[in-house]
């Protein structure tokens, strides 16, 4: 992950009336991302605008791109509002649009809403209402203008939060005193993989096949070892207008697979980010035809898998002396190796093998630069004696809110046995 100094002093995302200087990313701009070169395309006038026809595999003719492309702002006072959420399991997220009658700067000016939450499994037919409760906005990158994006999150009519909701319970614990006074960092590096839309087989692999051996691919240009470099510099952009605090990206180790990174964002703003940064892509790599995974494994056999580094630091750490504070974070981490190894991803046995840069699942060990390790320290914290921790376990479909609020649970509210600490100071050859 790149180095990042510090967090961005826009905790929450406000968007004013009149935000429509920059411009947003019109479907224009991914026109060199379109995979198919086989579309014949033909143009037509009319007297108002001129209206693009394309005509696909299918004899399906597209004549869209005008109106997508308009700007409402000089025309109305009124915005769309695209409400987003998650369901089931984690790498699932939904939408819902609503005309909002003007411009806003808080989530808390918007209107709840709800939706019918046995189509999604998270209500049963006969009490199927499941209230959405604005929580932070971001600028739209596809619609521009003050057209924004919403996240919610999600609540029974009664106002408790349904099962799947995992913001409600993080933001408790963001909100309490020793939390908020230990100014909790993270920066969260999201590992993804393109797959082929009809195959999903990676990006620029042979159907069927395999590349070359791993080595040429990490950080690589060419078009013979980068695949979606125009996805991956797309959503880059993409995120940075719609105001989220992306801070770097780079192709990975297995080709086809790429990550960004968020942060350092301030606790709940971090999970925040990260749902909507995966929305943004999940947006881009549908309009380019193209499938994403976040599947931790996606290909077994010498391959990389796919995770999301927690990068972690709390004020104390940050401070001269923090390095203390770090290994007694380290060994607080490993007495609750099992609880946040079952909270950290689906499938994410498959990925932690002790292979391929990644940690044994069953086993808890730190290092210092060493990426073979549940929890790995940078060299420079050791040098300088404070700074942050890496936690390399979560896996690409973790929950941002789970895994965010874990640590901060872990590391600052809760309080071993000294028994407990004495063995594992041990055990881990901690001088605490």
């Amino acid at each position: 992950m790149a180095q990042i100094l510090a967090p961005s002093t826009q905790w929450q995302m406000r968007i004013t009336r009149n935000s429509v200087s920059s411009s947003p990313m019109t479907t224009k701009m991914w026109s060199s991302l379109l995979l198919k070169q086989n579309k014949k395309w033909s143009s037509k006038s009319s007297a108002k605008f001129q209206v693009f026809a394309v005509k696909s595999e299918n004899g399906t003719v597209n004549r869209m791109e005008d109106l997508l492309n308009l700007d409402l702002t000089p025309f109305t006072d009124k915005i769309i509002a695209e409400y987003i959420w998650y369901m089931l399991f984690l790498i699932y997220v939904c939408n819902h649009f609503q005309t909002i009658p003007k411009p806003v700067e808080h989530p808390s000016e918007l209107p709840k809403w709800n939706y019918d939450g046995s189509s999604t499994g998270q209500a049963p037919g006969e009490d199927s209402e499941v209230i959405l409760y604005p929580q932070a906005i971001f600028k739209d990158p596809f619609r521009g203008g003050n057209n924004i994006l919403v996240i919610c999150d999600t609540y029974t009519p009664a106002g408790e939060p349904i099962p799947t909701n995992k913001r409600h319970r993080a933001a408790e614990i963001f909100s309490n005193k020793k939390v908020v006074d230990e100014v909790p960092w993270y920066g969260i590096e999201q590992e993804y993989t393109l797959l082929q839309t009809n195959v999903k087989w990676p990006l620029g692999w042979p159907v069927g096949g395999y590349p070359g051996p791993q080595g040429p691919y990490y950080c690589s240009a060419g078009a013979d070892k980068s695949f979606g470099r125009d996805i991956s510099d797309a959503h880059y952009k993409a995120c940075l207008y719609a105001g989220i605090n992306v801070s770097g990206t780079n192709g990975e180790v297995m080709p086809g697979q790429w990550e960004y990174q968020v942060g350092p964002s301030v606790g709940i703003e971090a999970g925040d980010h990260i749902w909507c940064s995966r929305y943004i892509l999940e947006r881009i790599t549908e309009q380019a035809g193209v499938v994403l995974s976040l599947d931790p494994k996606p290909i077994e056999g010498d391959w990389n898998g796919a995770g999301c580094h927690t990068n972690y630091s709390t004020k104390s750490m940050r401070e001269d002396g923090g390095f203390e504070v770090i290994k007694k974070a380290i060994l607080n981490l490993s007495l609750r190796h099992k609880e946040h190894i079952s909270a950290y991803g689906e499938g994410n046995e498959r990925r932690l093998t002790g292979k391929h840069e990644t940690a044994s699942i069953n086993t808890f060990s730190w290092g210092v630069a060493n990426r073979g390790c549940s929890i790995r320290v940078g060299r420079e914290t050791e040098q300088k004696g404070k700074g942050y921790l890496e936690d390399r376990r979560p896996a690409s479909n973790m929950d941002p809110y789970i895994v965010i609020a874990l640590l901060a649970e872990t590391t600052i509210l809760w309080e071993p046995t000294l028994e407990a600490e004495a063995l594992a100071a041990q055990k881990l050859a901690l001088n605490v």
